[in-house]
């Protein structure tokens, strides 16, 4: 399972539609280890002021490396980060996570980061099997 959904807010999402407040806070409680990576990110980039910031180590075991595929692999839980962060998301390697400012998502930064180029360019013999 990839969200430990409270039964309030399952009998709320099964009756309609739900906030992002709530969903975040779902995500923040099921996976930790996503949360904190990518709040981690966040906060390098407000710190550093370029247009992204990101976070290149590997995980530590096989469950913290299956948070971040979860949160990044599906689109209602990217999605809902990058609103509540205000940042565009982007992911390579199963670990490697990046947060850019908004405006500099048709720059040549991002356009670098998730393009096959890009991702090319980060493998190495240690991550084929990740």
């Amino acid at each position: 399972m990839s969200l430990n959904v409270p039964t309030e807010l399952l009998d709320r999402a099964e009756s309609g539609s739900i906030d992002d407040a709530a969903f975040v806070a779902c995500v923040r409680e099921s996976l930790p280890y996503a949360w904190e990576i990518i709040t981690g990110v966040v906060a390098d980039l407000e710190t550093e002021g370029g247009s992204f910031a990101d976070h290149a180590t590997p995980p530590p075991s096989e469950a913290e490396r299956g948070q971040l595929l979860r949160a990044l692999a599906s689109d209602s839980i990217r999605g809902g980060l990058e609103r509540h962060f205000g940042v565009k998301l982007a992911f390579q390697n199963c670990h490697r996570v990046a947060a850019f400012r908004q405006g500099a998502v048709d720059g040549a930064e991002y356009r670098e980061f998730v393009s096959a180029r890009g991702q090319l360019l980060n493998q190495s013999p240690e991550l084929r099997d990740c």
